[in-house]
């Protein structure tokens, strides 16, 4: 049970590679030591007792640095794995962690996010796409790639699962509101397929309130759910009662939405362009297609036919943590061995 940043951790300790997980993050890059996670900072998650989360001062901004990290490891050794997401940590912090295998995840549509010096320290890519695998390993020789992102390829049919639901709603859009999520793609096709029910789930971003003025003005039939954001049990609820779950962003990392939607039972229609993910959109999935007249045509034909698809067993035996746990463990092997030839 968990979200975003859980699921990787999680999963490794549930399938056996680690006996132990940790979620490091920084806080007070102003100089601040804010340590403040709503519990003794190094104790157990209440939810996930597998899970510590602890908090560490940061010294400027990214790539982070921090001694306070440094200390911590050196004090009680290098984790067996550490994986490192988003904007990095700097040379220091890997320079303590040298023993450990180092996993890089840029959780978004740039390939890399931290420098070409910092990612030749890296033993393992995750991208979310094709395209990021090559642009990493044209920037760094050597390296090793994988695409299997995060949020996707590490999803708990325990998280998210169909409720039966009666479903009220025709579509459901999870994602923060803001420009790249792209929702005027939702807003057109509705307005294309007059009587069509919206519900948008939003977390976090600044455009909530203009996306209440505009289905007011247009007379959309839209129902919005936050900010702030809610519970994975509440995320889960609110999905069920849609018929399809749209992804309409095009630069966006490979959204964990993606397969939530598949694992509660929903088929999922996605930007054609969407730049990282696609490759979890099949034939018994769901259906691609591109913004205008297109995407309210598909959308359309998926909601006459959403009752035939059974998007959760192949989200489960394709993508969910064990396939993808199983797929990373045989890598980790791999980097192990390299490591262990003169």
């Amino acid at each position: 049970m968990g979200g975003y940043l859980e699921r990787l951790p999680l999963s490794a300790v549930a399938d056996g590679m680690a006996d132990h997980a940790e979620i490091w993050s920084f806080a007070g890059r102003d100089g601040e030591a804010d340590r403040d996670v709503g519990r003794p900072n190094g104790t157990p998650d209440p939810d996930n007792p597998a899970l510590v989360r602890r908090v560490f001062r940061a010294d400027g901004s990214a790539p982070y640095a921090s001694a306070d990290a440094v200390d911590f490891i050196r004090a009680v050794g290098a984790p067996d794995i550490l994986c490192v997401w988003g904007l990095g940590v700097d040379a220091a912090l890997l320079d303590a962690c040298a023993t450990s295998l180092k996993i890089y995840n840029s959780i978004d549509a740039p390939a890399l996010r931290i420098p070409d010096d910092l990612a030749a320290r890296f033993d393992l890519f995750l991208t979310g796409a094709d395209w990021q695998s090559r642009e990493i390993e044209a920037r760094v020789p050597g390296a090793r790639t994988l695409v299997l992102p995060i949020g996707p390829a590490f999803a708990s049919g325990d998280t998210f699962f169909p409720t039966g639901a009666d479903k009220d709603r025709d579509v459901v859009y999870v994602a923060c509101a803001q420009p790249y999520k792209r929702h005027d793609i939702l807003f057109d096709a509705m307005a294309r397929r007059p009587g069509t029910r919206g519900l948008l789930v939003v977390g976090y971003g600044h455009q909530a309130d203009e996306f209440r003025d505009r289905a007011a003005r247009e007379g959309l039939d839209l129902e919005i759910v936050g900010p702030p954001g809610v519970s994975h049990d509440e995320v889960n609820r609110q999905i069920n009662r849609a018929r399809v779950g749209v992804v309409c962003g095009v630069d966006d990392g490979a959204p964990a939405i993606l397969t939530e939607y598949q694992l509660a039972g929903l088929p999922v229609l996605a930007n054609a362009r969407l730049s990282c993910g696609l490759q979890f959109i099949t034939p018994e999935t769901g259906a691609v297609a591109h913004e205008g007249a297109d995407f309210a045509e598909v959308l359309d034909m998926l909601l006459r036919d959403y009752a035939r698809y059974d998007t959760r067993d192949v989200a489960l035996s394709r993508w969910g943590w064990r396939p993808s746990m199983a797929v990373l463990a045989r890598k980790l092997n791999e980097i192990r061995d390299a490591r262990m030839v003169p």
